[in-house]
């Protein structure tokens, strides 16, 4: 009879990609075989690292192993990964790094560390034994002392054997989740907008239908593709389209909207027509308006005969270069976007250049993977940048876009949301710098609207 996983399959793909792309093979457990610690060793010792996984009556709990699993009487370093399922979730997870003793004999399997962490397993009583800090660190709502309803072992395949990686990959997602908090708890300053409006501008196939289908994703924690993407010589994207994004399937609407615009052309009678652009910033463009190179917008193609209101203007420019295209921007180009960045500065708005395709995301982000810095790839870029456009470093962002990616990756994600929250407070930054009486009008403007719709 075939042995199979109590674990559940969203459960088992969450432990397979909490330290990279690997997959897991059960060798051990404990409903199916001898329930002591010599058959353990004798399934799964000299099988390359290993997960144990432990099944509690409201909580998942269990520990990696980047070393093999021990042999009886040994006691040896290894590198462990201590992880919980939060209660009645199966795809939220807390995890500790551990550099850990391991110790096994014949009625006991030990885990324990320098600073009072440690796990003890008697398998022949179904009994684990958490220490207090353990229990603190995975935010776990147990007793010292519990029983399991099964334990299993995996092999765990695909791994890479460093521990600097593992560790890494480890604080990535703890990271990923702190920024992800805190852009859902994102408000446009000072309540004068409910959501601000982000214009992606740049050369053809520079990445920014890709950027948007990549924030999508990182949210929603799966590839997303609802932007058309595409590199060839003309720009894929005709239309002007204003995109929102949701919290997740199913989530509210977040507070930003990206608006993807036709990609420049060096050509004068190819790509989006300057003339257009600031009608754009001024929020006269409706969504879905299609664009013709030859033809600018005309007033009767406008959503609006007189100003639009702020929540309508765009409050943040990025312009989105390809970070290997960089060195090799023709003088037109170049003209081009700085034509567009005087418009974007006589309307006050908030500006920041966007590197895409970035190969070594490793070295963008520093060690708290809070702030991007000028890895050593990528510095002749950076500064021709700022010297091009006069923008500070710390509004020239790097991203890896999700394109062909067959998986996602916590650290893309990372750099994904960094640019997106530099975005955000540069918008704010336009809002704030608005005059007085500006903002003043805008905060009076809801509830005249609504005066008015009571009479």
């Amino acid at each position: 009879m075939e042995v199979t996983t109590r674990l559940t399959w969203i459960q088992e793909r969450v432990l397979g990609k909490l330290l990279g792309n690997t997959s897991l093979t059960l060798l051990y457990k404990s409903g199916a075989h001898e329930l002591h610690a010599l058959d353990m060793i004798q399934r799964c010792s000299h099988q390359g690292s290993t997960m144990t996984v432990f099944h509690l009556k409201q909580d998942v709990v269990g520990i990696f192993m980047l070393e093999h699993f021990p042999v009886l009487h040994s006691k040896k370093p290894s590198t462990c990964v201590l992880f919980a399922f939060k209660e009645n979730t199966s795809t939220g997870t807390s995890a500790l790094f551990l550099n850990a003793q391991v110790e096994i004999n014949t009625t006991e399997l030990k885990f324990f560390s320098s600073d009072d962490m440690w796990i003890t397993v008697n398998p022949k009583k179904n009994k684990l034994h958490l220490s207090g800090e353990v229990i603190k660190e995975l935010e776990l709502n147990l007793k010292c002392f519990s029983e399991y309803l099964e334990c299993e072992i995996f092999r765990v395949d695909g791994v890479k054997n460093d521990p600097g990686f593992i560790k890494k990959m480890l604080t990535a997602k703890q990271h990923r989740r702190r920024f992800l908090s805190a852009l859902r708890a994102y408000r446009p300053s000072g309540d004068l907008v409910s959501e601000v409006r982000i214009l992606l501008v740049g050369p053809v196939g520079s990445g920014k239908s890709s950027f948007f289908n990549s924030v999508k994703s990182a949210f929603y924690g799966h590839f997303t593709r609802q932007a058309v993407m595409g590199s060839d010589e003309t720009s894929i994207t005709k239309q002007y389209r204003t995109y929102s994004v949701k919290n997740g399937e199913g989530g509210k609407t977040l507070p930003f909207i990206l608006c993807d615009s036709m990609g420049l052309d060096e050509r004068e009678e190819a790509g989006l027509c300057l003339d257009d652009i600031l009608h754009i910033l001024k929020g006269f463009v409706p969504d879905r308006y299609q664009f013709d190179p030859c033809k600018p917008i005309k007033p009767r193609h406008l959503a609006y005969n007189t100003s639009p209101p702020l929540k309508d203007r765009i409050h943040c420019v990025a312009y989105v270069l390809n970070i290997n295209s960089v060195n090799s921007l023709s003088d037109k180009m170049v003209a081009k976007l700085k034509r567009i960045q005087r418009d974007v500065t006589d309307c006050g708005i908030g500006q920041v250049v966007l590197l895409t395709n970035v190969d070594n995301c490793d070295e963008v982000l520093d060690d708290n993977f809070t702030n991007m810095t000028e890895s050593t790839t990528s510095q002749s870029q950076v500064k021709k940048v700022q010297n091009m456009l006069t923008i500070p470093v710390s509004n020239i962002l790097m991203v890896s876009n999700y394109t062909s990616e067959q998986s996602m990756h916590p650290i893309r994600d990372i750099l994904i949301f960094a640019a997106l929250r530099q975005m955000l407070r540069a918008a704010d930054d336009s809002l704030e710098d608005l005059p007085l009486e500006n903002r003043q009008d805008q905060l009076m403007a809801p509830s005249a609207a609504s005066h008015a719709s009571k009479k």
